[in-house]
């Protein structure tokens, strides 16, 4: 489907050389798609993405990717502050936890995934870099958040899904140890979390952001054996890289 045009004022260049590399999923989290829309083009409001997908498939599209859209705000990711100037930012319309937080039509993860198949061949983004609001601002934002189909996504070849196979989530070898790479902090931010130092964020929200992501089934931000073959399983799969 082609998007329908729907520009916004709210962006500006990249800097000189950067390259493309992440892909940042979000959910409007307002009342409706016009409220959504219009904010998204208000240039009062200082805020764009590049596309929005509305629940029955239809695509918007309000910058140019070349261009930096001000989708990410305040964010980090594997070492880069300025996520903006690197990434390509989808919105996904659903009024969020804040309005009545629901499932994602499939529709719109029908037409998230042509677009974002479009996206993958246009740009150098690795499937360990497709990533949710939530992932890159852990201490603010909530979005996509659990209801988001990732391991639907990451089948249709966009992303990463953790896939382990013993009882506990997988476990087994991919399960990390502190002598095979430290503490969940550190294989977190291996993986590209902020974490403290580098990003002063409470760890409980960082694991949280992972569960969302990862574990969507127990969020309370306490790191267990699940999440931990998860993350073991998931870098193992960078290491291959």
């Amino acid at each position: 489907m082609k998007p329908v045009a729907l520009p916004s004022p709210n962006h500006d260049a990249r800097p000189d050389g950067a390259v493309v590399d992440i892909l940042v999923l979000h959910y409007t989290g307002m009342k409706t798609a016009d409220e959504a829309l219009a904010r998204l083009c208000d240039p009062a409001a200082k805020v764009s993405a590049h596309y929005t997908i509305d629940r029955d498939g239809t695509v918007y599209a309000h910058v140019a990717e070349a261009r930096r859209a001000w989708h990410a705000g305040v964010s980090y990711w594997a070492g880069e502050r300025n996520v903006n100037a690197r990434s390509i930012g989808i919105e996904l319309v659903n009024p969020g936890h804040e309005f009545g937080y629901v499932p994602f039509t499939d529709d719109q993860i029908g037409a998230l995934t042509e677009l974002a198949r479009g996206i993958l061949s246009r740009h150098p983004i690795p499937h360990a870099r497709v990533l949710g609001h939530s992932d890159v601002a852990p201490a603010r934002k909530m979005d996509p958040g659990e209801l988001f189909p990732w391991e639907r996504l990451a089948r249709d070849g966009i992303g990463l899904w953790p896939k382990l196979s013993s009882p506990v989530y997988g476990g087994g070898s991919a399960v990390l140890t502190a002598t095979e790479g430290g503490d969940s902090a550190t294989n977190l931010a291996r993986f590209g979390y902020g974490v403290k130092p580098d990003v002063d964020v409470p760890i409980t929200d960082v694991i949280a952001a992972f569960q969302r992501h990862f574990r969507p089934s127990k969020i309370d931000g306490e790191w267990d054996a699940e999440c931990n073959a998860a993350l073991g399983t998931l870098l193992t799969f960078l290491n291959r890289r």
